[in-house]
């Protein structure tokens, strides 16, 4: 997700890189490698062009410490530091403020959420999504099958209800979908349901008949909320869809689908900016529970190649009981690992998501995720297969199969796999058991999968993670430790402070250039 846009932001970092005096030309170089990735990631031109101008204008002349205080630590800062934080900034304003918040009717009402968008970009879907999500807030919502025209619409939104045992409004054979709409809202009194969301037809394109009924249908149950369900994975188009919508409904909001593809993102910068609507959700993958409120602060970061430390917490916080968690650290960090253990790790982080954008989420790549970095899924469901192969008994102690190498292969077998396969495995658990009291619960199994060497380094690792992780933004005891926002609004708290220096402009360069000339000349005179 935002390839295009992360590599284009790591480009122009790169160029603060070993630059001591950071001067119009060096700003204009990272400019135009930000400005060449908005614009391949289908980023709107006007507004490639204010936000550069804006970032410029700010960069030009800021003043960075050397170093702040954050949390009582004395960290450093670089002129690169300061011109990341900038860039955070603007996309967080651009894309920003939160807005995720439903506009309720009077209590004893139901509300009304309007689902609007054209074919193909996953709105029956991302209505029963944002049904479960709402639901797991304390409310009841009503799913309202309101799409007569795509074949099988009314009995896909029926399936998806009837997996979240959320109960779905439907009246197979009526085309009338405004008529279907107002008895839902009857059905919904009557039913004491809080919520009614409306999953209303699509075209292949934005026409007159489709607009109308929309508008008809608002007419006559006045939703509180009218949600654009765009697909990000269509650029500019989208951008355009959701202004034409705007127009004539007075969109709510807009809730972005395939963002875990291969999108260029350029609409998720583009269609708040273009339609002043806010992004209320992102759709981050197929199953029902892959729909997250929409942080602009963390998606910036995200591009910025830095990680969403709160995005990846909130993801851990859906999939594991946090008392059961504390419990099994304790014990682990105690050197009692089994493999039981192991395998509760890896389901836990397979329902997290796919592992590539786990480890976008993860601060552990300052400059961005290695383009050489190939994460491998198939690996988890590997070792998955191997553990259960495993009798309980080897599970709790895996010294047996030092003792009985028989069980290698019996293991191999039962799990389809190499022995080779099984004694890595092996080898690696032992080792990450070994480690356990000096760098924590995951870094030995993350570290391990193919494509992810650069984590390894158990040797390296070890004792490390516990004092922090030199270079690791918001790892504890690191340089930029709670940064974060704090690190450079400390920089920008700082400004003019002794010991700071400048963005110098390329007059002032040029004027120091020659009075170091003048020194010198100054030095051959006084030895003649």
């Amino acid at each position: 997700m935002f390839e295009t846009l992360t590599k284009g932001f790591r480009k122009a970092r790169n160029r603060f890189s070993g630059v001591g005096e950071i001067d119009d030309k060096v700003i204009d170089s990272a400019i135009r490698d930000i400005r060449l990735s908005l614009l391949e990631a289908d980023v709107d031109l006007k507004l490639t062009k204010e936000f550069l101008a804006r970032v410029r204008e700010k960069a030009i002349g800021e003043v960075v410490p050397l170093s702040a205080k954050s949390k009582g630590k004395k960290v450093k800062i670089s002129p690169s530091d300061a011109f990341v934080k900038i860039c955070q900034d603007e996309l967080t304003q651009m894309m920003g403020p939160v807005d995720t918040e439903l506009s309720m009717a009077p209590k004893g009402t139901p509300t009304g959420v309007m689902m609007v968008g054209l074919n193909g970009v996953g709105k029956t879907t991302s209505t029963a999504k944002l049904a479960r999500l709402l639901e797991k807030k304390g409310h009841k919502p009503l799913l309202v099958a309101a799409d007569v025209y795509r074949p099988a619409a009314v009995e896909q939104l029926q399936i998806l209800g009837d997996r979240l045992n959320i109960p779905v409004y439907s009246k197979p054979g009526s085309k009338e979908t405004v008529k279907i709409c107002e008895e839902a809202m009857r059905e919904a009194r009557q039913r004491r349901r809080d919520l009614v969301l409306f999953d209303t037809a699509g075209r292949q394109t934005v026409d007159e008949q489709l607009m109308q009924e929309l508008f008809d249908i608002k007419k006559t149950v006045k939703p509180k909320n009218i949600f654009l369900v765009a697909d990000a994975m269509i650029g500019q188009d989208a951008v355009k869809t959701a202004r034409e919508f705007h127009e004539r409904l007075n969109l709510s909001g807009v809730l972005l689908t395939k963002l875990d593809g291969d999108a260029r993102g350029g609409a998720a910068l583009s269609i708040k900016e273009a339609t002043g609507a806010p992004i209320k959700f992102l759709g981050m993958g197929e199953a029902l529970d892959k729909l997250e409120e929409f942080r602009p602060d963390g998606l910036a970061s995200r591009i910025l190649g830095m990680g969403d430390v709160v995005g990846l917490v909130k993801d851990f916080e859906e999939v594991v009981d946090t008392e059961k968690a504390e419990r099994d650290a304790k014990r682990m960090l105690k050197g009692q690992l089994s493999m039981t253990d192991f395998l509760e790790q890896i389901r836990a982080i397979k329902k997290m998501g796919s592992l590539s954008d786990l480890m976008e989420k993860l601060p552990f790549f300052p400059g961005g995720m290695p383009d050489d970095l190939n994460v491998d899924d198939r690996e988890l469901v590997k070792i998955e297969s191997i553990i259960q192969s495993m009798t309980k008994k080897e599970r709790l102690d895996v010294t047996l199969f030092n003792k009985q190498p028989n069980r290698i292969e019996r293991v191999a077998k039962g799990s389809g796999r190499e022995v080779k396969d099984v004694k890595g495995l092996l080898e690696r658990f032992n080792t990450m058991k070994d480690m356990m009291g000096n760098i924590g619960a995951q870094a030995g199994l993350m570290g391990k999968i193919p494509g992810m060497k650069q984590l390894a380094m158990a040797n390296k690792l070890k004792g490390q993670l516990g004092s922090g992780m030199p270079g690791m933004p918001g790892m504890p005891g690191s340089p930029m430790e709670g940064l974060g926002q704090e690190m450079l609004q400390a920089a920008v708290a700082n400004q003019g402070a002794p010991g700071s220096r400048k963005i110098k402009s390329a007059s002032s360069k040029a004027k120091a250039k020659a009075k170091r000339k003048q020194a010198k000349k100054s030095r051959k005179k006084s030895r003649r």
